[in-house]
């Protein structure tokens, strides 16, 4: 005789992830670089300082890291021994035409005329000048930074002009 309440147990669904590409992937904390990229409480992040430091006579050598949140742009830090392994975002930097802009979204097209249209005007300077020039007219091409679910568009330039 089975019970019911085991058979429910064994139907789990399990949610999959739209790219075989994984999120992160690990590093020894020793190999990192200033300027390279780590996630930190879970935020993808860019170092923008490290040092290392011996501790005690039988203590391991730890490694400070002193890091930016690429999206937010805050300050976040961590101390790990230098053996251990630490998560290193995969960031993908994209970009695109900017057609539109429209209820404080960028309307954007790919290399291959896909549209994108879920991506947020950055705010402040950034995103006053995007606007600015679009307004004059201007051809701009938007690059665009995806990392662990998050995207934002981090710069911008004019498009080269075609005759």
């Amino acid at each position: 005789m089975t019970d019911k309440h085991d058979d429910e147990q064994h139907n789990v669904q399990f949610e999959g992830t739209s790219s075989g590409a994984s999120l992160t992937f690990p590093i020894q904390c020793s190999a990192l670089r200033k300027n390279g990229h780590v996630v930190i409480k879970g935020r993808p992040c860019k170092i923008v300082d490290m040092s290392t430091s011996k501790t005690g006579k039988h203590g391991h050598a730890k490694v400070h890291l002193v890091a930016i949140d690429i999206f937010t742009g805050k300050k976040l830090e961590d101390l790990s021994p230098s053996t251990h392994n630490m998560d290193v975002p995969n960031i993908k930097r994209c970009e695109y035409t900017l057609v539109n802009i429209d209820d404080g979204f960028l309307n954007l097209l790919d290399a291959d005329s896909n549209q994108k249209d879920d991506v947020k005007i950055p705010e402040g300077d950034l995103g006053l000048k995007i606007e600015a020039d679009f307004d004059d007219g201007k051809d701009l091409l938007v690059t665009v930074i995806a990392a662990m679910g998050d995207e934002a568009a981090i710069s911008y330039k004019e498009a080269p002009k075609t005759d």
